[in-house]
């Protein structure tokens, strides 16, 4: 008997960041295990274009162009050739910039790389998938209040969490390469450049210490300069380990790298011009930080961007279910703020995800959207928290203004314009947000908000009545068997006209009948 033996894949993730384009090479395996084979890594001033101009100059496009088309025959080497094995994202240089769109078609055309411009959202999203794989070995550290922050050269990543979970996510216009150009524009003398950094630096230090909630938390750092400063000390970064230093050590590296002339600094630690532009700007945002939280000692992680991104190829999909639930405890927040009826809300989520689960072979509908039907289910009615006339219309809107963890503002768009027609009427031309979506998306949004209606009809006493469904689904009728069909007379009467869109949209008839036991 022949036995067939799953081999391992080569994927590749490819990162355009503010000051140079970074490749990682790796090999997945069957047992999960990840190898990184190469890594590649060539300046390019995407974020100087950016941050001073607002927009990505021709040279500097050529420029990406170049690198990337020798990075295109490394990745031949590795037999890396399908649109599956490698992704290729960007972050503020790429995304803050006015000519963006054109610069991503210039890119794939001269290179066939589709580039995916990552959102704040979305970088929170793989930020806490990378820190992860320490919660098993560090359960100390992330046992109460902490707070992992990223400098990068464009904006500063943080995330505040309770023990294991994101109580909040924001992205700061504080970078290095930002903080550089604003000093060069002062045109102060070399002697005054910390002082002037720390001047920029400090009202954004008070805004995190207020998002952790004005409370001390263990200070977890990443980024490559942070990495920078463990090789320094000595010590061997693990993949799944974080690096306890003193403080005083992060403090003393900062006055050498501030102390030391540009040149020289290249030469002793063997970086690049940006690299080195880069390191004082960012290792102080990292000591004030961990100076606000009067911690005496922060924890150093290995993890990048590019190690999350190889991970989430490796699971198959972009939201993992610990992700997926921290999205979720992300809406749950959100109602909590606006005064939502949490018992009514929770009850909702599981009937309308119990019908996409059941009715999967109609909807043709992926993971992804489930979530955003859940998340859609949870915050349906926060606009009764601003007025009960039109709520839905408020709901709309307190959705779109707000933030959720993980969700990039196209999908938070999709999840406010769902809860927006879980009643009166359908969607009109005239609907400016749903009038901007592409065709394939209104079409979801159809589909997702008829089963809302559907769930929003079976609870519409507020009682929590059901306990669980079944669907049996005939040529022309679907019929949601239940338990306790005869205590659920209004939910019947409800479901009638509640279902109508969605009788039209696939052409079933929805019936609500007894269980049927066997």
């Amino acid at each position: 008997m022949n036995v067939a033996i799953s081999s391992s894949k080569m994927v590749a993730v490819i990162d355009l960041g503010t000051t140079s384009i970074r490749m990682q090479i790796s090999e997945i395996f069957p047992d999960h295990r990840i190898v990184k084979h190469d890594y590649l890594n060539q300046g390019v001033s995407i974020g100087r274009d950016t941050f001073s101009k607002g927009k990505i100059s021709q040279a500097t496009t050529d420029e990406c162009i170049r690198v990337l088309r020798l990075y295109r025959r490394k990745l031949e080497e590795y037999g890396i050739t399908g649109p599956k094995q490698c992704r290729v994202v960007a972050t503020s240089g790429v995304r803050e910039a006015t000519n963006q769109q054109v610069f991503i078609d210039r890119v794939l055309v001269a290179t066939g790389f589709d580039i995916e411009p990552f959102d704040e959202a979305e970088l929170h999203r793989v930020t806490y998938l990378g820190i992860q794989s320490y919660f098993e070995h560090e359960k100390a550290v992330f046992s109460g209040r902490s707070v992992v922050a990223e400098v990068g050269g464009g904006s500063t990543e943080i995330l505040a969490l309770h023990d294991i979970d994101v109580i909040a996510s924001r992205t700061y216009r504080l970078g290095s390469l930002r903080l550089r150009q604003t000093i060069e524009a002062f045109d102060a003398p070399m002697a005054r450049t910390r002082e002037l950094m720390e001047s920029a630096i400090a009202p954004f230090v008070n805004q995190i210490f207020h998002l952790a909630e004005d409370q001390p938390a263990r200070y977890i750092a990443m980024g490559s300069d942070i990495r920078l400063l463990v090789r320094r000390a000595g010590v061997p970064l693990l993949s799944d380990r974080l690096v306890s230093l003193p403080i005083q050590q992060l403090a003393e590296f900062v006055d050498e790298v501030f102390k030391t002339p540009l040149l020289r600094l290249m030469g002793m630690l063997k970086l690049s011009q940006a690299d080195a532009e880069s390191l004082g700007p960012s290792l102080l945002t990292h000591y004030l930080l961990a100076k606000k939280f009067g911690v005496q000692e922060i924890f150093a992680a290995q993890t990048n961007l590019r190690d999350a991104l190889v991970k989430e190829i490796e699971q198959g999909q972009s939201w993992t279910e610990s992700v997926q639930s921290q999205i979720i405890r992300s809406a749950m927040r959100l109602g909590e703020r606006y005064d939502f009826d949490e018992s009514h809300a929770n009850q909702v989520a599981f009937i309308a995800c119990q019908l996409f689960e059941k009715l999967a072979d109609i909807h043709q509908l992926g993971y992804r959207h489930k979530l955003i039907l859940h998340l859609a289910s949870l915050l349906h009615e926060i606009g009764l928290y601003i007025n009960p006339r039109s709520y839905h219309k408020h709901s709309l809107y307190l959705i779109r203004n707000s933030e959720l963890f993980g969700i990039s503002a196209a999908d938070l768009d999709m999840v406010a314009v769902v809860a927006r027609y879980h009643r009166r009427a359908r969607p009109l031309a005239t609907h400016d947000i749903y009038a901007q979506m592409d065709r394939h998306s209104r079409l979801i949004v159809a589909k997702l908000a008829s089963i809302l209606r559907l769930a929003v009809a079976l609870d519409v006493t507020k009682q929590q009545k059901l306990q669980a469904i079944e669907c049996s689904i005939s040529k022309k009728e679907i019929q949601i068997h239940v338990s306790n069909f005869s205590e659920l007379a209004l939910e019947a009467v409800e479901l009638k006209s509640a279902s109508l869109w969605f009788e039209e949209l696939f052409g079933y008839q929805i019936e609500l009948a007894a269980k049927q036991y066997e």
